[in-house]
């Protein structure tokens, strides 16, 4: 920031805590080092994503004001493996999410017909050629 001539090392960032910064910084400066093996920072990656739920939000919440969309694609997959395979409540335990239902609200959420996710055809249609899903 410069103002009348002063200049400060102050970067506000108001949606970032220092010691989450402290991490994203460690994590840029591993990434832009030379020399450093494709497997080292696979390891380095792993340690980065291997805290409690709550820092990786934070985490999430830094990479999204900070744009960086690499730290983001890794922590989606992490949360992504923790909660593969698990019952909605082995999810509610993993994160500490407390289940506000009643029993008749996720009855009626739970016998919802699932509609599968609408899957991008439009690859298959011959170039020049439109379909409307």
């Amino acid at each position: 920031m410069v103002e009348d001539d002063y200049v400060s090392n102050v970067i506000p960032l108001p949606n970032v805590h220092s010691k989450t910064m402290t991490n994203v910084i460690e994590y840029w400066k591993k990434h832009s080092e030379e020399g450093v093996s494709k497997e080292m920072l696979m390891n380095l990656d792993k340690a980065f994503v291997k805290v409690h739920h709550s820092i990786l939000y934070d985490l999430i919440l830094a990479a999204n004001f900070l744009n960086d969309n690499e730290i983001l694609d890794l922590i989606y997959q992490k949360f992504a493996n923790r909660i593969k395979g698990k019952t909605l409540e082995e999810i509610y335990n993993e994160f500490d999410i407390k289940n506000d239902f009643t029993l008749e609200e996720e009855e009626k959420i739970l016998s919802r017909p699932r509609v599968p996710p609408r899957r991008n055809t439009a690859y298959l249609t011959p170039k020049g050629s439109h379909t409307s899903p």
